[in-house]
């Protein structure tokens, strides 16, 4: 028997709905055939987007998107991506599969998609191969309101009015695909560019993430924070969970043993010392805390699913996937006063997807029904807690009188009867929804896209205590009024 503690009382920090964010990059069918398809496509969409997929991420509340990149980011040179689709400049995607990108997906494209998905934008700018003139211009392009040659192209384009950008990335990884840059010459680079990074609304002001480090680098982010820390907004964090931590023979998605799947959630949870480590040096630069942490890519990374492009990332997406994203979304709210916004890669069809499409088919994978869950954490009051016992994770949340608790037994194969106590509250009323499946290996296909989804549960309540059986490798989110 496992036991939480909540503290009804104390509410620490509110938790940023960024948090929940998701990553979409042009790698493999993430963009075509995930989230676009076009306007001449018999697959429903409207102004090209898939109208299903668009649907299942409104149903998420999907908060914010990343795009273009990724490794892609730092060769998209954007004014490829705008004008008259068939003219549009076509390049080879040498980071993801050599195929040939045609641009149809563009700046204007993606603006459509944030405006169907009601989230906002995260624009990754292209420092490895781009320059300081054609970052500048393009968020000119995007957000100027007044009379400029950026602001008559982007009508001419078809929009009058500006966009938001919320979010603006200078670079990524630029440690590696990004540039292979050392941390002072990104430092120096990151400087230089972010000046001509305008706020050209007063309603706008763009928030500029840095290009952080690649998981334990530590030392990327000490240089980094010494000598550009007063120009950014965030420094950005990417950690994937790989089975063992081993690149060169990672598992598949679907088939792992017992001692790999503790070994992804290990591996998983390392994230909490990266984020303790890469604050403790983020703060000895800032001690205001006025730079947050993003952690603008994450996730679970196995082999490519067989018969796949390997260049192309696709991978199930089971109850152990589950798992990591309810680990570390707990991590992430339980440092939720510094960490700003998180994305998980990818949306659609790469790494650990929320959903998986197949021409005209959908399905939702384990790990969309975890963010659907965890929806009700978003811009939340942290409440204090703490799990004794057994492997159980917890986030307890209040907003709007409302208590939400995601509790996660992760344990392989052996149920726990967790018994919740609730310090400072007698609850009027409880109910609960759970995700579980039986065993670790499920998963949702094309064939049978309901073998793991949200379930009504019931739980106990008396005086102070809530108990709740919960299943092996399952999370359940329980709301007390």
């Amino acid at each position: 028997m496992s036991k939480i503690v909540i503290d009804t009382t104390k509410k620490l920090n509110k938790i940023s709905k960024n948090i929940y964010g998701h990553f979409s990059e042009h790698l493999g069918r993430c963009i075509y055939g995930g989230l676009y398809v076009g306007e001449a496509s018999d697959i429903p969409n409207i102004n090209g987007m898939r109208t299903d997929v668009v649907e299942a991420l409104r149903a998420i509340k999907i908060p914010v998107l990343r795009w273009p990149g990724g490794c892609f980011a730092d060769e998209y040179h954007w004014q490829d991506g705008i004008g008259e689709k068939t003219l549009r400049k076509k390049m080879i995607n040498t980071h993801w599969g050599g195929v040939t990108e045609d641009n149809s997906f563009g700046t204007h494209e993606f603006f459509e998609l944030c405006n169907q998905l009601g989230c906002e934008a995260y624009v990754n700018g292209n420092l490895g191969s781009g320059t300081v003139r054609e970052m500048s211009e393009w968020v000119e392009y995007m957000t100027f309101s007044g009379i400029s040659s950026m602001s008559a192209l982007r009508e001419a384009n078809g929009n009058k009015e500006p966009w938001k950008v919320a979010y603006f990335g200078v670079g990524n990884e630029n440690w590696a695909c990004g540039g292979n840059m050392r941390p002072s010459y990104y430092a120096d680079e990151y400087r230089r560019y972010q000046t001509y990074i305008r706020n050209y609304d007063k309603n706008n002001k763009i928030f500029k993430v840095a290009c952080g480090s690649n998981g334990p680098d530590f030392d990327w982010t000490d240089i980094v924070m010494e000598i550009a820390g007063k120009y950014m907004d965030g420094i950005s964090m990417h950690h994937y969970t790989v089975p063992r931590a081993n690149w060169q023979n990672k598992g598949f998605a679907t088939e792992f043993s017992e001692e790999d799947y503790y070994s992804t959630i290990e591996q998983c949870r390392r994230i909490e010392e990266l984020i303790k480590g890469h604050l403790f040096l983020m703060d000895k630069h800032d001690k205001e805390k006025r730079v947050k942490l993003i952690v603008d890519e994450w996730g679970t990374w196995f082999d490519a699913e067989p018969g796949t492009t390997p260049g192309f990332l696709y991978q199930q997406n089971t109850m152990r996937d589950a798992m990591v994203a309810s680990l570390t979304l707990d991590i992430f709210n339980k440092y939720s006063s510094r960490v700003e916004m998180a994305n998980i890669a990818q949306t659609v069809n790469v790494l650990q997807s929320v959903i998986l499409t197949e021409n005209e088919r959908m399905v939702k994978t384990p790990t969309y029904h975890v963010f659907d869950l965890y929806k009700e954490h978003m811009d939340a009051g942290l409440l204090d807690s703490y799990a004794l016992g057994g492997k159980v994770s917890v986030t307890a949340s209040e907003k709007n009188g409302e208590i939400f608790i995601a509790v996660t037994n992760y344990d392989y194969d052996s149920s726990d009867d967790i018994e919740i106590s609730l310090t400072g509250l007698t609850p009027k009323g409880v109910s609960a929804q759970i995700l579980t499946a039986g065993k670790a290996t499920a998963h949702n296909t094309f064939d049978e896209p309901n073998m793991v989804t949200l379930a009504d549960y019931n739980v106990t309540a008396a005086g102070e205590v809530i108990k709740v059986k919960m299943p092996a490798c399952s999370v359940a989110g329980i709301k007390v009024k």
